[in-house]
């Protein structure tokens, strides 16, 4: 069964950084995408940045100009810089991605998730 490792996260004072990385335990087939979700006390998990095996990024609007998504190059890895965190980036980070079979088509539904990374913001 493929897990997604994650690493980083953390505790850190409004306006500091924190980067956070995400691999599987293993690999077959297709990488179609990763991202990183995150739950925050008393709100859905929400989507905050995905990126394609093309290279295609979204951002939630709360993060945008903030958080950098990208992935690794000759390994499936996918890393999540935060810069200028606030107290409301704080929450429980997933990693998760889309993995498909060498015969199948993408679906755009994320099949795997990471046990999730604490980041916590403090002012």
């Amino acid at each position: 069964q493929v897990q997604l490792v994650e690493s980083g996260g953390g505790s850190v004072q409004v306006g500091g950084s924190l980067t956070l990385s995400c691999v599987p335990s293993q690999y077959f087939g297709n990488t179609c995408a990763m991202a990183w979700f995150r739950a925050a006390d008393g709100k859905e998990r929400e989507l905050v940045a995905s990126i394609s095996t093309a290279g295609t990024t979204t951002y939630s609007d709360s993060v945008k100009g903030r958080f950098t998504i990208s992935q690794g190059h000759g390994e499936i890895k996918v890393t999540l810089q935060m810069n200028s965190l606030q107290t409301d980036d704080t929450g429980v980070y997933y990693c998760a991605a889309e993995f498909s079979a060498p015969w199948d088509a993408c679906s755009g539904a994320y099949n795997y998730w990471g046990q999730g990374a604490q980041v916590t913001v403090s002012s």
